[in-house]
């Protein structure tokens, strides 16, 4: 699953970075679900994507057809701090400890 999300997502150029987190990366014998924050170039538009692609960026889709909770985002969006602090907002738990992130490069 994780191959597809990431092969349909970078197909558009426009991928930034594909950041995993949450029980997937984890000893979990079981993870519930897996976690993916996309950052995709500011330029980017979903009016460019094939219907598979789509999926990835409506996140009940991606969950209900990919088994996938994906978020994403252009750094323009950013109101305030860095998108390395809005990463390590994801990082973070409620209870203030940090939880595994992965960052797929390629």
């Amino acid at each position: 699953m994780l191959q597809r999300i990431y092969q349909l997502v970078a197909a558009t150029c426009k991928l930034e970075r594909f950041v995993i987190f949450g029980s997937y990366i984890t000893a979990k014998p079981q993870p519930h679900d897996v976690d993916i924050v996309l950052v995709m170039k500011d330029d980017f538009s979903m009016d460019a994507c094939d219907e598979p692609t789509r999926i990835l960026f409506d996140h009940q889709r991606a969950e209900g057809e990919l088994g996938a909770s994906v978020f994403w985002l252009c750094p323009s969006v950013l109101l305030r701090g860095s998108l390395e602090d809005f990463l390590l907002g994801w990082g973070t738990k409620r209870d203030l400890t940090l939880r595994g992130i992965v960052e797929v490069v390629s």
